[in-house]
């Protein structure tokens, strides 16, 4: 491809990935404290790091061996934990330093967001901004390691979309102060498949509003506006190269930033940072035009090149439509909930952290106890029922009383912690409650995230005659995931392995804890696809065994309207997606596909239509 590359290692990335990219085994390391000045960790940190160097040098990859790598990085974003941390985590940043430069790559290393980044490791800034970044040293080039294109989603949220004005004009504005480096993020989207996605709460679509979308497609104007942006920087190289910019003021809000070389190579940069009014300035005695917050580029202190406010490309019309490809003989298969409980192999006094149980091999654990509830309740004979209150520190729950479904809760992003509380339908006698906690993602970022609990905290029943009983300490049975996942419903063998019920009906009922199995045959042609998950409500989803990731059909919440690229880019300013479920189609690799007979399972946690599931491409115009 001809293209250089930053290897950035980390071992701890955040990317809005599951745990932050750290494996959750590494959570039950005995004595182990995460990105601290901590040996179990560092132990840990320095074998994985060397491992991916030596990799690296055994197929020649260093730019020091005549590969493409020129920057290698380790751990990412620490700014904020360092700070927090204060001695140990200078200790730490020191030692991961040295023991990074120690691995002899002939490459030089970066930190971002590390303003303490030990010499001769190189800080770096991520952000939307970063023309006031300079670096800790002056004989340190300014790199940007992140600009971000646009933003994440979260399920329940607004599409946040970065206008391509706002984003060439920040990367010009960082050039025109001296920069030197520009690595987006996200160039190109992507899918977080299987339960890869972190967060919690983060869609499986990771797609950023990025240049080249999830699905691999060029997004215009992004991708030629920006095209046009680094065509017109190239023409500037040596002038950039040459020298420091002099800065010349235009008018209160305009300057020129200009570089010059001995040979008499000359490039400006014109810019204008009032975000309502254009400005007409003049500079070598030319007049020149600029439009609000935009920087124009004259390769030859000329003549203007680019102007990032000013897109001549045309914007690209994305479409979901149908294919050839039919799902055949919707299927059913319930989920065994009468037998939770029966004689489970874990129980406790009390309620267990979720993730110490699960070690994260699902996203789901089951809580099961019973209550005696007396004859003589008044609720029994037509008084108000009692409700039910549930605790969680996160991440969603749903709750069923004697087999049913008695309703559902679940937190945000930012409040990950929730509580159920609703009427419940008991009877005389011994009833069974049966809770089950969902992990949506587990946390990516955050001072020692790894401590952080997942799962119920408490449990309590009110309106009783005798007030309240509180079922926190009592005696509960725990069952790590689903039955289906344990049968591996989602592979041919599992799938044949039970009795699945036939028939239109079984699609329509709106079942909670339901499996449904189809079978679709590969479409025709390449054009990128995508499941259209719309008539359901919230679960995982699987093609050949392979897990599309986790769906769901949380309507998204937020201000939409127009959106003005002048002035200082934050992800609430341009939103889209009000109203409608934050994702709705979800990525279908070709790669998966057969061309006959390939199987879609899908479990449904709260209910929906599975007949109208169907298989779309995405087509831009």
């Amino acid at each position: 491809m001809g293209l250089y590359v930053h290897l950035r290692i980390g071992p701890y990335v955040c990317a809005e990935w599951n745990f932050g990219g750290l494996p959750v085994w590494l959570k039950y390391v005995p004595g182990i404290s995460f990105r601290t000045d901590n040996e179990p960790f560092k132990m840990k940190m320095q074998g994985f790091t060397q491992k991916i160097v030596q990799m690296m040098k055994d197929e020649k990859l260093f730019a020091s061996q005549g590969g493409p790598i020129i920057l290698s990085q380790i751990e990412n974003e620490y700014g904020p934990e360092s700070k927090a941390l204060g001695g140990a985590g200078q200790a730490y940043i020191n030692w991961a330093a040295e023991m990074a430069v120690g691995l002899d790559t002939g490459v030089p290393w970066v930190m971002c967001k590390e303003d303490d980044a030990p010499d001769p490791v190189i800080n770096a800034c991520n952000g939307f901004y970063c023309d006031a970044f300079a670096p800790n040293k002056p004989n340190k080039p300014t790199l940007w390691t992140e600009a971000w294109s646009g933003w994440f989603t979260e399920f329940g949220g607004t599409i946040h979309q970065r206008p391509v004005q706002d984003l060439a004009f920040a990367v010009a504005r960082f050039m025109q102060k001296g920069g030197s480096y520009v690595n987006y993020y996200m160039y190109h989207g992507g899918t977080n498949f299987g339960r890869t996605t972190g967060g919690p709460f983060i869609t499986t679509s990771y797609d950023y509003d990025a240049p080249i979308d999830e699905y691999g497609l060029i997004r215009q104007p992004k991708y030629g506006h920006l095209k046009e942006l680094h065509g017109a920087i190239k023409l500037c190289e040596h002038a950039l190269v040459s020298s420091d910019p002099t800065v010349t003021s235009l008018g209160t809000y305009q300057e020129a930033h200009v570089f010059s070389s001995m040979q008499g190579s000359c490039a400006a940069f014109l810019s204008n940072y009032h975000t309502e009014s254009a400005a007409t300035v003049m500079f070598n005695n030319r007049q020149y035009n600029l439009p609000p917050w935009s920087i124009s580029i004259l390769p030859d202190c000329r003549n203007v090149v680019f102007n990032t406010a000013i897109v001549g490309v045309k914007t690209s019309q994305i479409q979901m439509l149908p294919t050839n490809s039919k799902m055949s003989s919707w299927e059913t298969y319930d989920e065994d909930i009468s037998s939770l409980g029966e004689s489970s192999r874990i129980t406790a006094l009390g309620l267990l952290e979720q993730m110490n149980v699960t070690r994260d091999t699902s996203d789901y654990l089951w809580y099961t106890t019973s209550v005696d509830i007396s004859p003589s309740e008044s609720f029994l004979r037509g008084g108000q029922k009692p409700t039910l209150n549930v605790d969680s520190a996160g991440h969603a729950l749903h709750v069923f009383i004697n087999g049913q479904f008695s309703g559902s809760a679940f937190g945000t992003r930012e409040d990950r912690r929730f509580t159920f509380a609703g009427p419940v339908n008991l009877r005389a006698g011994t009833n069974r409650i049966a809770l089950v906690s969902m992990a949506v993602g587990l946390p990516n970022v955050g001072l020692h995230y790894e401590t952080w609990k997942t799962g119920i905290l408490s449990v309590l029943l009110q309106g009783l005659d005798q007030g309240k009983k509180d079922l926190t300490w009592q005696k509960w049975s725990y069952q790590v995931g689903l039955k289906g996942e344990a049968m591996n419903l989602v592979s041919s063998d599992g799938a044949s392995s039970v009795e699945w019920i036939r028939g239109s009906l079984a699609t329509q009922s709106w079942q909670s804890m339901t499996w449904y199995k189809a079978y679709f045959d590969g479409p025709g042609g390449d054009e990128p696809l995508a499941l259209d998950m719309r008539s359901m409500g919230k679960g995982q989803v699987w093609i050949n065994g392979q897990s599309l990731g986790r769906y769901w059909m949380a309507y998204a919440k937020g201000e939409c309207g127009t959106c003005s690229y002048s002035g200082t880019f934050r992800p609430p300013k341009c939103q889209s997606g009000c109203d409608q479920p934050t994702q709705r189609w979800y990525h279908v690799p070709r790669s998966w596909l057969k061309p006959r007979q390939n199987l879609l399972v899908v479990f449904e946690e709260l209910g929906g239509d599975a007949s109208k599931i169907s298989l779309v491409r995405r087509s831009v115009l």
